[in-house]
């Protein structure tokens, strides 16, 4: 009996409305807070309250989104840094690919002036030229001197004059079957007649063993040198063709209590710049010495013969 009450009085307390009615009652619970919040704005604090007790609940609810998002963009981002370093990399070496081919152009392109401003070069038909290379130079530090590839089967000979589109650069020493040895004008104490082209002044350069030098020496402290003043062959030994450039001064030092002035010159002919050079042959030499007459000899001895009467 008492379980039968027990058994009823439980499904009275478990009775209430039915689903309908608390949909209707919670949906026009709804629609009047709507209408009171959008008419008199009375719910404003109410909202606010509950933001502030949702806001840290928010939070925590949208950590593994932002961890989810951070971990993605943290992968794309590492690809991305993988790709611009295999990208800078590839155009590293195309960089250094093209300033090696742009620095071959150029090299090819000066090597083709001079090679024009040699086969160009105004010469005197008295002569003719050939053009050489230099295979290697002398790695002494003391000795300027070059190795050309031509020699006795070109018809190479000790003394021809070696030069550039620009000057002298030196004179062939000594000639092997295939190459030839130039000495360089720089070449310590390796002389060349000159004359100063503005006022034919005649004198001898000298080479310092420094291939950017030359110096002029003997001149008396009176000598009529000037700075600027352009150095000439001036073909009196019968070596070296007159009027061909071979230097420039570029400082005069006179000191009073010296005979001679210091004069440092700089050669014009770029002695160990450039690869392809021109070999004049075939140059005239100077002229023979000309013989004392028979008559004139009779004369000087008649003088002798006088003077010792």
């Amino acid at each position: 009996m008492s379980l039968m009450e027990s058994t009823q009085s439980f499904r009275f307390f478990n009775r209430g409305p039915s689903p309908m009615v608390r949909l209707v009652f919670f949906a026009v619970l709804s629609m009047l807070l709507l209408f009171v919040d959008a008419r008199y704005r009375y719910l404003e604090s109410t909202r606010s309250a509950l933001s502030i007790l949702v806001s840290p609940i928010q939070r925590v609810a949208s950590w593994p989104g932002l961890l989810w998002q951070q971990l993605g963009d943290f992968y794309i981002t590492q690809s991305r840094q993988h790709d611009l370093i295999t990208e800078n990399e590839q155009l590293h070496r195309q960089h250094q690919f093209d300033a090696a081919q742009l620095l071959q152009l150029q090299t090819l392109q000066a090597e083709n002036q001079r090679l024009r401003n040699l086969v160009e070069l105004p010469l005197r038909n008295e002569f003719s030229t050939q053009m050489v290379e230099v295979s290697y130079a002398e790695r002494d530090v003391f000795r300027r001197r070059l190795l050309v590839n031509k020699g006795e089967n070109s018809n190479i000979g000790i003394g021809q004059v070696v030069m550039d589109d620009f000057g002298i650069v030196g004179q062939v020493t000594r000639v092997y079957p295939w190459l030839s040895e130039v000495t360089l004008i720089t070449e310590k104490d390796h002389a060349v007649p000159i004359q100063i082209l503005r006022n034919g002044l005649r004198a001898i350069v000298f080479g310092s063993g420094d291939t950017s030098q030359l110096s002029l020496r003997y001149m008396p402290v009176s000598a009529d040198v000037q700075v600027d003043d352009i150095l000439v062959t001036s073909g009196i030994d019968g070596t070296y063709p007159p009027g061909i450039p071979v230097a420039k001064v570029i400082k005069v030092e006179r000191d009073p209590a010296y005979p001679f002035a210091n004069v440092t010159c700089l050669p014009v002919a770029g002695v160990d710049n450039h690869r392809h050079l021109l070999i004049l042959s075939d140059m005239p030499g100077p002229p023979e010495r000309p013989a004392q007459k028979s008559g004139q000899d009779n004369v000087d001895k008649r003088a002798k013969t006088k003077r010792k009467n």
